[in-house]
């Protein structure tokens, strides 16, 4: 049985919330530069629909969102701390990853983008490339967030286990993996990983925004 949806259009032939999409369908078919998105219940898509397009486009609306209540059990992020994130076109395809600031998203570092790669090597090289980053700046008290529960497994085992197969087209990404695990090997560091609670406090800082 499929899961009940709602659509905000904001730009349409008529504007506001639609409880079918055969009704939304009709706002925008031909209809040029339309905007709408689907969200996974009423309250969500009314205050959508309140608000501008930029706000929601590119982000995961399909997926209900949590109660106060729910997000309470969460608590805040460390806004003093770094987040980290990569995006590949593919699978694999074209890899890149970056970290920032986690309170104002200002950019640290940024590499790639590499080609055939995947996302969880590009979420293992960033949380390394931040972990050294930090290592040498003698900032090892700050944490690292990371919304890749598989990339912070393989930091734990000084290991990227990745099935991906190399080649001449991919070689330099093979040589940055294993440099970063014999980073990992020879140093030692302090700063706390952590699990970025996307349910909770919405996309990583570090996010490329193109989902």
């Amino acid at each position: 049985m499929s899961k009940k949806r709602f659509y905000v259009v904001w730009s349409g032939r008529k504007k506001g919330v639609f409880t079918s999409w055969k009704v939304c369908k009709q706002q925008i078919d031909g209809f040029e530069n339309a905007q709408y998105k689907s969200f996974a219940n009423l309250d969500e898509a009314e205050k959508a629909s309140k608000g501008k397009y930029e706000d929601y486009k590119g982000k995961n609306t399909k997926k209900p969102a949590l109660s106060t209540k729910e997000k309470a059990k969460f608590g805040k992020p460390n806004l003093e701390s770094i987040s980290v994130d990569a995006a590949c076109a593919g699978n694999p395809g074209k890899m890149e990853y970056r970290g920032v600031l986690t309170h104002n998203k200002k950019e640290i570092f940024r590499k790639g983008p590499f080609d055939k790669g995947t996302n969880n090597i590009g979420e293992f090289l960033a949380l390394v490339h931040g972990i050294a980053l930090l290592k040498a700046k003698k900032k090892e008290d700050i944490p690292i967030y990371s919304d890749s529960k598989i990339a912070m497994s393989w930091i734990r085992q000084k290991k990227c286990k990745t099935n991906l197969q190399f080649d001449a087209s991919n070689k330099e990404l093979l040589t940055l993996i294993e440099r970063a695990e014999k980073w990992l090997k020879e140093n030692t560091f302090k700063n706390p990983i952590l699990k970025w609670e996307t349910k909770a406090w919405g996309e990583i800082p570090a996010d490329f925004g193109r989902k």
